[in-house]
């Protein structure tokens, strides 16, 4: 295939994006499952060149940025709180899981080689982060709940990529030791965190210093993929590297970025992940033809492989189970003995935790990836996009009823002192402050009235809404539905002059971007 249609096939996956999660909106559909879909009936279109998806260059093009957004936007402070439970479910985890799916695979699998049977576990043990934020973005959840999922979906691909490593070593050598693949780990991963501290650094220093907005939101941009390379160049864990630069990275972005340039980047940014995110899904999609003929059809896939298939499916979604359980068991023991640093999820939280499990790109990559005269490798495959497609069409069309059912309450303790219009308050009053001691010159003599007063009756108002949220709701909801429609109609005025030639091309973006401002402003106020 020449580059030109190469480009031409890109150009076409992104308007089938597009088309498919217009077609999910339509229909209630969680988008990762409409992709998914629309992605395996592009696989077999008639004329469709096959398409042969290269597991490193997936890895390198799509996990980077998706991890760095991941990192860049979650609470850094719950995950300091949660750090325990997110270990427990990013290496625990994951670790128990490839161990239960290993031996069940050898049970029914007797003449298949231990290390082809940890490869497999290793394969499909980690929950995706691409896929976990395909999902959470359409449920609502208690923020422990939240954070766990966030924090394991980031951390555990690099105990995937591990188990994998020395699986396919073992069945390589034939040799494998727990206290060596112990060690290794942790050195992956103190490494990696290494890594992620220096680039993060750097970048904080380095944004400082350059200025202009367009060159901070490139060089954010690679920041990316700059710490995943070099900690793979390193042989530490990149995945550990990119999500500790995007902590420390999102920890100072508040101070080191202006305010325009986090609108810009983060408009830019969002766009970038949404066709990056979507793209994975149809890729998974686009290799079922692959795996399919490898597995021998559909028939002979179905007839060999079903059974077992299912079987492996219904044991990692119990191995997560007995894991989340077990632990919440743990949790309640402490407690009952006086060590409450964490309370209990309950049977309802402790569900909508196991079930939340999603598989995606790194477990299809991680499978396309075995040499390929590795034991029993078309099983492993198959067996792999079939649990990719297990848990994101059931586990994640279905995470919402589990929600519902187990009525969720957020605890005490994960609540926030103040409320958002307290917090608005409190930063009022600060501003107050200042200007009341600007607004005076060096004799004592008041020259900025008008400001002094304007922000007077803003502290007064904040306060007062503060106080009385519910009573003033209903009138902020009418009052900012009319400075929606001022906004509206100075627009239309706007483009009326513009069209006529009374302004300039430069009068129209300067004046039209005040009324883009002004109509954000209204809209987050109303909501």
């Amino acid at each position: 295939m020449d580059g030109t249609h190469l480009f031409e096939l890109v150009i076409a996956m992104f308007l089938a994006i597009i088309a498919l999660h217009y077609a999910a909106q339509r229909f209630g559909l969680p988008p990762s499952v409409a992709l998914l879909a629309g992605g395996a009936l592009l696989a077999f279109l008639p004329g469709l060149p096959a398409i042969t998806v290269d597991p490193a260059l997936v890895l390198v093009i799509f996990l980077p940025p998706l991890l760095l957004d991941g990192a860049w936007s979650i609470a850094v402070a719950r995950l300091r709180r949660h750090v325990i439970g997110i270990a427990s479910l990013a290496v625990g985890a994951v670790f128990f899981t490839c161990a239960v799916v290993a031996v069940v695979t050898h049970f029914l699998f007797p003449s298949l080689p231990w290390a082809a049977c940890a490869a497999l576990g290793a394969i499909v043990s980690p929950p995706d982060a691409v896929s976990a934020r395909a999902v959470l973005e359409r449920v609502t959840l208690p923020r422990r709940l939240q954070i766990l999922l966030e924090g394991e979906s980031l951390l555990n691909d690099a105990s995937g990529l591990v188990l994998f490593r020395f699986a396919v070593s073992a069945a390589a050598t034939g040799v494998f030791s727990t206290v060596e693949a112990v060690g290794d780990f942790l050195a992956l991963a103190c490494g990696g965190a290494l890594v992620g501290v220096a680039v993060g650094t750097v970048w904080v220093r380095f944004v400082r210093r350059l200025g202009d907005e367009y060159l901070i939101i490139a060089a954010t941009t690679l920041l990316a993929w700059i710490s995943y390379l070099l900690g793979e160049f390193l042989h530490v864990s990149g995945v550990i590297a990119t999500v500790t630069t995007g902590l420390i990275a999102t920890w100072h972005q508040h101070t080191v970025l202006s305010a325009a340039t986090r609108m810009r980047g983060s408009s830019f940014w969002t766009v970038m992940i949404f066709l990056m995110e979507a793209a994975v899904f149809i890729l998974i999609g686009l290799s079922l033809r692959d795996v399919v003929e490898r597995g021998g059809g559909f028939g002979a896939v179905v007839a060999t492989m079903g059974l077992p298939i299912l079987a492996i499916l219904a044991t990692l979604v119990a191995a997560r189970f007995a894991w989340v359980f077990a632990s919440d068991v743990v949790l309640r023991l402490c407690n009952n003995m006086g060590l409450r640093r964490s309370s209990p999820l309950g049977i309802g939280g402790a569900t909508v935790l196991s079930w939340a499990g999603v598989r995606g790109v790194v477990t299809l990559a991680l499978a396309l990836s075995l040499p390929e005269d590795f034991p029993s490798r078309d099983f492993i495959l198959v067996t792999a996009f079939a649990v990719i497609v297990g848990t994101v069409l059931v586990q994640g069309t279905t995470l919402g009823r589990v929600i519902a059912w187990a009525r969720l309450v957020e605890p005490e303790s994960e609540r926030a002192r103040l409320t958002t219009s307290q917090a608005e308050a409190a930063m009022a009053q600060m501003q107050l402050l200042t200007v009341q001691s600007l607004a005076y010159d060096a004799e004592g003599h008041l020259i900025h009235p008008q400001l002094l007063d304007r922000y007077q009756r803003r502290a007064t108002a904040i306060v007062d809404y503060a106080e009385r949220t519910e009573h003033y709701i209903p009138v902020l909801h009418a009052h900012f539905e009319v400075v929606l429609e001022a906004v509206a109609t100075g627009r239309r005025e706007l483009i009326r002059l513009h069209r006529a030639g009374e302004i300039d091309d430069e009068t129209l973006r300067e004046l039209e971007r005040d009324l883009d401002l002004e109509e954000l402003s209204a809209i987050s106020a109303k909501s």
